[in-house]
């Protein structure tokens, strides 16, 4: 099993910037695909990004597209969401997320652990 930590979450201003790191234990995550998913209130959880188990391959919904930037640290066994040009539309909860299925998910659904979220709330 795997254990998932969100950091970093709290209240940012439209425009500014945030950066999630989520820390792992129980289980290296050298071999998973590591991503972001986040929860707007009242809506179901929305797939944001996701980065291959090497770090080669990003993705990013479109919503969060040339604003926000995943990266990886195996040595760490850690993940980051750098977020920038921060709009009101991105408050939710952030879900850090694995996959070891060899996949690259690209929807909530597919991916099989999860951390216990942070909130992010950006002001306008």
């Amino acid at each position: 099993q795997v254990q998932l930590r969100e950091s970093g979450g709290g209240l940012g201003q439209a425009g500014g910037s945030l950066r999630l790191p989520c820390a792992a234990s129980g289980r290296t995550l050298s071999s998973a695909a590591m991503g972001w998913v986040r929860q707007a209130p009242g809506k179901e959880r929305r797939f944001a990004a996701v980065i291959s188990w090497r770090g080669g391959s990003t993705i990013y919904a479109d919503s969060v597209k040339g604003r926000f930037a995943i990266s990886r640290d195996n040595a760490k066994n850690a993940v980051y969401l750098q977020m920038s040009s921060l709009k009101p539309a991105d408050t939710a909860v952030y879900y850090c997320a694995a996959s070891f299925t060899r996949l690259v998910p690209t929807t909530a659904h597919e991916f099989g652990y999860w951390g216990q979220g942070t909130q992010v709330t950006v002001s306008s």
